[in-house]
């Protein structure tokens, strides 16, 4: 493939994948009032937090180690956790 579509393909599909970041929606809590009930599930500190795939995605310290979480877009009430690698 010629030097020239290579980089036009590599282009286009690096602008998609901005365009396919997600707002929070309407009814979601804020991002501060999120990492308040993420501090009042034990969260000492958030370093990430965004919308993705209808939730809030994030990053944080709990209980000494780095996680990763996903939290309710209304609640904040995480949904799952697993060790950050």
């Amino acid at each position: 493939m010629p030097r020239i579509i290579q980089l036009a393909v590599i282009l286009v599909l690096g602008s998609g994948s901005s365009a396919l970041a997600e707002n929070p929606g309407a009814d979601w809590l804020t991002p501060a009032q999120t990492k308040q009930a993420l501090k009042a599930a034990g969260y000492t500190d958030i370093l990430k937090l965004e919308a993705d795939d209808g939730h809030w995605d994030g990053e944080g310290i709990k209980d000494g180690r780095r996680m990763k979480f996903d939290a309710d877009p209304r609640t904040g009430a995480v949904l799952g956790e697993v060790p950050a690698e």
